[in-house]
């Protein structure tokens, strides 16, 4: 489990195909703090287990499903990706629940600032706009972001200068592809009174 609230952007040093899997190495520092084979990271909101570490690096394990299903098969040497420990019992929650399971891949269609903040559009996959709701939570990237708009299966997010700052967003562009997730809770309330409502 995961909060949203991004603690470092790390970069890509290596991503190949190896016979069983393949091995994602990243270049971090700050998550590496108390890190253990067997940990759990958040990379781009894709939860990860770390397989191996040095003082440098983590190494992770990515299934052909996972590098299919996010926007890992982009992924390149020097790519910035964002990176969250998961959370400790004891830690704080400043963004909202995040599991690292990726419900699908979003389409940037519009990024641009307006004003002092960056207004950020995206449409979701066909469908997931039940998923959205004005004023909740979703997780771009890993990124807790608040939705503001939402039409049909497109909604939009405001950034502000210190999201940028902190995550890999400061690079995207329009066209490009992120890993959406949705709220958790709204996933179990549409679960539960799914036949309800039909």
């Amino acid at each position: 489990m995961f909060t949203g609230i991004i603690e470092e952007t790390g970069a890509v040093a290596a991503f190949n195909r190896r016979p069983v899997a393949w091995r994602l190495k990243i270049t971090a520092r700050v998550v590496l703090a108390g890190v253990a084979a067997g940990d759990s990271i958040a990379v781009n909101g894709c939860c990860l287990t770390v397989v191996s570490h040095d003082d440098r690096h983590l190494e992770f394990d990515v299934l052909e499903e996972t590098r299919r299903l996010t926007n890992f098969a982009a992924l390149a040497p020097g790519a910035p990706v964002n990176l969250e420990r998961s959370l400790r019992f004891d830690g704080k929650v400043g963004g909202h629940f995040v599991t690292g399971h990726i419900d699908g891949l979003g389409l940037i269609e519009v990024f641009e600032p307006r004003g002092a903040d960056h207004y950020l559009r995206v449409r979701a996959p066909a469908g997931s706009g039940a998923q959205l709701i004005h004023k909740g939570s979703v997780a771009i990237d890993g990124i807790s972001l608040t939705v503001a708009e939402v039409e049909g299966d497109t909604f939009a997010v405001w950034l502000i200068p210190h999201t940028l700052a902190v995550t890999n967003l400061q690079g995207r562009r329009a066209a490009e592809q992120v890993n959406l997730e949705f709220d958790l809770l709204g996933k179990y309330v549409a679960k539960l009174l799914g036949p309800r409502l039909t």
